[in-house]
């Protein structure tokens, strides 16, 4: 007996029971649903490599290369910074990730890296990658946000605060200690602080209590920047939160041509 077509509600029903479940399953589990597309999707990334070997700048490379691709990035990679004079090219670039400590750049070379944040492109570093890379050049530390200026006791144990404001890249994130360089820096009062480490006056008795952005946007021109002051070695990403930081802060800056920078009058912290 054909009971399909003397009871086809049974058929219908057990199609609505799967759908069912598998809507609760979705919900219950949201990463088995549509993947949400990456801001980083089809934007062409200029990764510069170099400076001093210390901060590792190769493994860097390594280690946040395929993660752009499986973003669905295209990515470029130079091991010099002759490229940013290349004015053909820098036009093409959405974003810019350096890793250049203590090195000198040439007029024509930094012309050409602040003119390309200046008009839209997005710009995204890490400790002395990018805030301590070209000491006599004001007009770059003007376009990153900071410098460096000492890490007092080295290698020492600190927590990173995150700012309690209510921001995207970092929700959801969770303060954290870390072993690595506390980096002291000079700082523009207009960047938006997105996380804070504060010293203890162990090694330097005067910046006892004293807190310090360890993580911040800002806008050059049209451009975003991203910083974060942690990453003396790659291995202090493997923390959770400190890798989500750095990857959310890559990503705001990559949106930088179609978004523009965000408007804010004063700092958040």
């Amino acid at each position: 007996m054909d009971t399909s077509t003397r009871f086809p509600w049974r058929q219908f029903s057990l199609v609505a029971l799967l759908a069912i479940i598998l809507v609760g399953t979705i919900a219950m589990n949201p990463t088995l649903g549509p993947a949400k597309k990456s801001p980083l999707k089809g934007k062409k990334v200029l990764f510069v490599y170099g400076g001093w070997k210390g901060h590792e700048p190769i493994k860097y490379r390594d280690m946040l290369v395929p993660w752009l691709i499986e973003e669905g990035a295209k990515v470029d990679t130079f091991s010099s910074l002759e490229v940013y004079a290349d004015s053909a090219y820098m036009e093409t670039v959405d974003l810019v990730l350096q890793i250049y400590t203590m090195s000198k750049i040439t007029k024509e070379q930094q012309k050409g890296l602040l003119r390309t944040i200046r008009r839209g492109a997005g710009l995204a570093g890490w400790h002395g990658g990018l805030c301590d890379a070209f000491r006599n050049n004001p007009a770059y530390q003007y376009m990153t946000g900071g410098q460096w200026v000492s890490h007092p006791g080295g290698h020492v144990d600190y927590t990173v605060n995150f700012a309690d404001v209510d921001d995207p890249l970092i929700k959801g994130l969770k303060d954290f200690d870390v072993h690595t360089e506390q980096y002291y820096m000079h700082v523009d009062p207009n960047v938006k602080v997105l996380a804070t480490t504060t010293f203890n006056g162990e090694k330097d008795y005067w910046i006892d209590g004293c807190t310090m952005p360890i993580a911040w946007k800002k806008a050059y021109g049209q451009g975003r920047v991203f910083y974060t002051s942690l990453g003396h070695h790659a291995d202090v990403f493997d923390q959770p939160d400190a890798r989500k930081l750095l990857e959310r802060g890559i990503r705001w800056a990559s949106e930088s041509k179609e978004k523009g920078p965000e408007v804010w009058i004063t700092p958040m912290y």
